[in-house]
């Protein structure tokens, strides 16, 4: 058996074996493979002597700290192996596929492991990530609408009628506005989100659709990669228009129970765009405690936003569905009709109601 896998072949691994990452913790953190367990060879501190070392002196000089540094630590890397792979199989990789992770692979194979190793590293993984955003095209439907249309619930909506769906925002933590990383959690790096955004993407059947939210190029601090923003760009979108009173409803759904003073910080982030007397007007709706005007202020700024997006929008297919009082389920069964149908290409308006 080959045990000097290519990425694709070692990420099918997975599924067996534990992926234990051995580069130091910051690079850990800067990215690293979804679902691999941090375990350092050495600490940041430690892999900066070492690379100072053999940059500044020679690789025999590195390589005798090494050994110093690790020896006390063999015993430890066995036994903590020995807790995460009870099966006695491990999957082991580094940065560039060299001396960390051979080292490690020799050391769990002399301790009885069945240990398999990255060709080329985690750099080589990262090169295969982005190529695959551009070699694998997907059948992408894109679902666009103004602020507080519902795109996310109706996303969802779709998913539970059988859809493939992408939730980016749920990936970057974000819901892209200035007010999107309110109630989330941190956001990841974005080398992180393009990695988690991989593992998404490669479980995608490309012989079926898939729907993704319309978004700006970035998503609060992370970005959509270059392969996938490109698809996203020539794909049909489907543009969804509600009642007013229905996108402050959702809006005051999505962040009523949320900080009041982040929402405030919010509205201050875009006061140039707002202007100074709906600033101060969504302010004092806010210390009141009336979620509906804040939200109908904000939609000032965000529907001048989004209709200029909307008009310079480059996909050769746009179709814009107008409804009154359905639920996200009815609009989710609207849109897939919609694209089943197969309406010639070109920006076209199909005014609809829920009562059809």
């Amino acid at each position: 058996m080959n045990d000097h896998l290519d990425p694709a072949a070692f990420l099918r691994t997975r599924t067996s074996r534990p992926v234990l990452d051995v580069r130091a913790p910051g690079e850990y953190a800067h990215g690293h493979i979804p679902g691999a367990r941090s375990f350092p060879l050495f600490s940041d501190a430690e892999r900066a002597e070492v690379g100072t070392l053999y940059k500044q002196h020679s690789k025999e000089a590195a390589l005798l700290a090494g050994l110093r540094i690790v020896g006390p630590n063999l015993e430890r890397f066995v036994r903590e192996a020995n807790v995460l792979a009870t099966d006695r199989k491990l999957a082991v990789h580094c940065w560039r596929g060299g001396q960390r992770s051979q080292s490690m692979a020799w050391l769990f194979r002399q301790a009885g492991f069945d240990v398999v190793t990255l060709q080329g590293g985690y750099k080589q993984y990262r090169q295969f990530v982005l190529q695959t955003f551009h070699d694998r095209p997907l059948q992408v439907i894109v679902l666009g609408g103004q602020t507080g249309s519902g795109k996310t619930k109706i996303l969802h909506a779709l998913r539970q009628k059988g859809e493939q769906i992408i939730d980016l925002e749920a990936l970057a933590h974000h819901k892209g506005s200035a007010f999107g990383s309110i109630g989330e959690a941190p956001q990841p790096q974005v080398e992180q989100f393009e990695n988690n955004l991989f593992d998404v993407f490669t479980q995608i059947d490309p012989g079926r659709r898939v729907w993704v939210e319309n978004e700006s190029r970035s998503i609060g601090r992370v970005f959509i990669p270059d392969g996938f923003w490109h698809q996203m760009k020539v794909a049909p979108l489907i543009n969804i228009e509600v009642p007013l009173g229905m996108r402050i409803q959702n809006l005051v759904e999505d962040y009523a129970g949320t900080s009041v003073e982040d929402l405030q910080q919010a509205f201050i982030r875009i006061e140039r765009k707002l202007g100074g007397q709906n600033l101060k007007a969504a302010l004092q709706a806010l210390d009141a405690g009336d979620f509906s005007t804040a939200a109908t202020l904000a939609l000032k700024y965000y529907d001048k936003t989004y209709r200029y997006g909307l008009d310079n929008n480059s996909s050769p297919d746009i179709r814009f569905l107008k409804f009154d009082t359905c639920t996200m389920e009815q609009i989710a069964d609207r849109c897939i009709r919609e694209v089943e149908e197969r309406r010639p290409a070109g920006k076209i308006a199909v005014p609809l109601s829920g009562r059809e």
